[in-house]
C-alpha cells in the first residue's frame, strides 16, 4: 500500500542530513514564518537544514520570531571544486595560493621528490543539501532566482512542496497541497500533528499561527473556516503568542516606516473601474522618512487596508542603485503572473516583483500600470 504524504514526507526527511527551506519571491510573512518554524521542528529530528528566500532576508515585523537571522537571500557554496593529490610517496611540505589576472594559482612544494600528471584528479563534490522543502510556492520559477541560477541543483535533488493553494503544480516529488488549509503556517501544523505532536513547542506554534494570521489578515479573509480557526486555538493552547504576533505584525510601526507610509498615501492614485490603487516611492522619499527598503511590506499592507474595495496594489519605488522596481498583489481571481506577463517578474499569483533598468519612476509607472490595466480589461 502506498503512504499517506505525510509518512513520505516523514521518511524523505529521515534519510536526510543537511535539508534546504526555500521560501518564494512574493512568499510573505506565512512562507518565512512557516519556514522559521518547520527549520526548528527539523533541528529536533538532529537535521541540519538552512533557509533561503527569493525575496531577502527576513522582513523587520518578523524580527520578533527565533531564527529569523538565520535566512540568507541567495544560494552559495552549493558545490565544491575538489583538487585530489596523491601524497602517498611524496608528502607536502608546504602550500600556497595567488590570485592573478583572475586567475587562481596553487603551489605545492614537495618534501623531497616531485609529482606529475597521473598523481592529481580534479572533481566536484556532491551538492552540500540533500533535500528540498518549497514553503508555499506553486512552481519552479516562483523560486526566483533560487531556481534560475541552481536549475540543475533543483533537478537532482528530492523536492518536498508544501503549499496551500489551489495553483499549485504538483511539481515535487513529494507534494503536500491542502486546498483546504487557509495558510502554510495552517498545512505545516496538520503535518506536525499527523508525524508527531511532541515536535510543537510554544516558538514552532508562534511561528506557524504567524503565518496564518498573516495570511488570513487577523483572520478575516474569505478562505478563514471552522478548521483554521480550530487550527489557531490548537497552536494558542501550545502556547503560541497571539497578542505578540497581532502587535508586531500590526500594531507596532516604527516613526520611519509611518513617515514612509505618509509619503505613499499622499501619491495613491485610484482607478475604480479597474479596481487598481498604485502610489511611488523615490530615494527622496526613503531619506527624508530615515526608512528602508525593509519598511516596503508594510507599506503595501497600508495600501492594502487603506483601499479595501482595490483588487490589485502597486508600489513602485527607486532603489539605492537608481534601478526602478515594483511590487503587485492582487485578489483572486486575478493573478498577478498573468498581469505582468511580457516583464521579467516573479513571485506567485497573488505577489509578484519586477525591477526596471534605465527607466525613471514616471516611465515605469506609465508603462506598468498601463499594461495591468490592459489585462484587468482582457
Amino acid at each position: 500500500m502506498a503512504l499517506k504524504e505525510s509518512q513520505q514526507l516523514l521518511e524523505a526527511i529521515k534519510r536526510s542530513s543537511r535539508p534546504l527551506i526555500c521560501v518564494p519571491s512574493g512568499g510573505g510573512a506565512d512562507a518565512y514564518a512557516t519556514a522559521m518554524g518547520l527549520s526548528k521542528v527539523l533541528k529536533k529530528l538532529e537535521k541540519k537544514p538552512a533557509i533561503v528566500a527569493a525575496d531577502g532576508k527576513t522582513p523587520q515585523n518578523l524580527h520578533f520570531l527565533e531564527g529569523h537571522d538565520e535566512i540568507e537571500p541567495r544560494l552559495e557554496n552549493l558545490r565544491q571544486f575538489v583538487i585530489e593529490l596523491d601524497a602517498t610517496k611524496t608528502k607536502i611540505e608546504e602550500l600556497s595560493y595567488e590570485h592573478k589576472d583572475d586567475k587562481l594559482f596553487v603551489y605545492l612544494s614537495p618534501k623531497k621528490g616531485f609529482w606529475d600528471d597521473k598523481d592529481i584528479r580534479t572533481s566536484a563534490s556532491g551538492y552540500r543539501f540533500d533535500l528540498i522543502i518549497c514553503i508555499g510556492s506553486p512552481d519552479y520559477e516562483s523560486c526566483a532566482q533560487l531556481y534560475t541560477e541552481n536549475t540543475d541543483f533543483f533537478y537532482r535533488t528530492p523536492v518536498i512542496n508544501i503549499d496551500h493553494s489551489p495553483d499549485n503544480e504538483h511539481y515535487g516529488q513529494i507534494n503536500l497541497v491542502d486546498l483546504t488549509a487557509s495558510a502554510c503556517g495552517e498545512v505545516c501544523h496538520d503535518l506536525i500533528e499527523s508525524i508527531e505532536p511532541g515536535l510543537m513547542d510554544e516558538e514552532v506554534a508562534t511561528a506557524f499561527l504567524t503565518g496564518m494570521i498573516s495570511k488570513t489578515k487577523s483572520f478575516k479573509t474569505k478562505g478563514v473556516t471552522p478548521k483554521t480557526l480550530q487550527t489557531a486555538s490548537k497552536l494558542i493552547a501550545k502556547g503560541a503568542k497571539r497578542d505578540e504576533i497581532v502587535g508586531r505584525l500590526y500594531r507596532t510601526r516604527s516613526v520611519p516606516t509611518l513617515r514612509l507610509w505618509g509619503r505613499a498615501l499622499a501619491r495613491l492614485k485610484v482607478d475604480e473601474q479597474a479596481g487598481m490603487v498604485w502610489t511611488m516611492l523615490s530615494q527622496q522619499d526613503f531619506m527624508h522618512a530615515g526608512a528602508t527598503e525593509d519598511g516596503l511590506t508594510d507599506v503595501i499592507d497600508e495600501l492594502i487596508a487603506s483601499s479595501p474595495e482595490a483588487r490589485v496594489v502597486v508600489l513602485i519605488y527607486e532603489m539605492a542603485d537608481r534601478n526602478i522596481c515594483a511590487i503587485i498583489r492582487t485578489e483572486r481571481p486575478l493573478d498577478a503572473i498573468a498581469l505582468t506577463r511580457g516583464f521579467s517578474s516573479s513571485g506567485t499569483r497573488e505577489e509578484v516583483r519586477l525591477c526596471f533598468s534605465k527607466k525613471t519612476v514616471v516611465e515605469v509607472e506609465r508603462d506598468l500600470i498601463q499594461k495591468i490595466k490592459t489585462q484587468i480589461t482582457k
